[in-house]
């Protein structure tokens, strides 16, 4: 039996789980697991936030999300589906994408400097947003 199988063995599909993963395709941002807990508690009353990072781990194993780990406290969300490759984390943590043609020479080139098999890569730029770099 495949590690897949196993995960599927182990994980029925639950109605909630399935929810969480449509909320996080439903939406551009890049969401924290507190903002998938907020949006469907009204919808799910007995939903705890525990159900929810549990899910969310199931639905990483499964391939189905990933993390975007920017430095914060908080990871943000996106569907794998979703390929965005660039983003911008302001200075109050907001992720934003940023429309730039994906560059496939980075791909070559890592491979070429490590000799590995680059599959994708994923770019994040940090700096200060426009709001805050305006006079008041």
């Amino acid at each position: 039996m495949s590690n897949q199988e196993t995960l599927q063995v182990q994980h029925k599909n639950s109605k909630q789980r399935e929810r969480i993963f449509q909320i996080l395709c439903s939406t551009d941002s890049h969401p924290t697991a507190d903002w998938v807990y907020a949006k469907l508690k009204p919808e799910i009353p007995s939903l705890s936030l525990g159900t929810v990072y549990r899910n969310l781990r199931i639905l990483m194993e499964r391939a189905k999300i990933r993390r975007l780990e920017n430095g914060s406290s908080f990871d943000r969300l996106m569907p794998i589906s979703m390929r965005i490759i660039i983003s911008f984390v302001n200075c109050v943590n907001q992720v934003m994408d940023v429309e730039l043609p994906h560059n496939e020479t980075l791909n070559s080139e890592a491979a070429r400097v490590t000799g590995f098999q680059i599959d994708d890569h994923r770019i994040d730029f940090t700096g200060i947003c426009k709001d805050c770099l305006s006079p008041s």
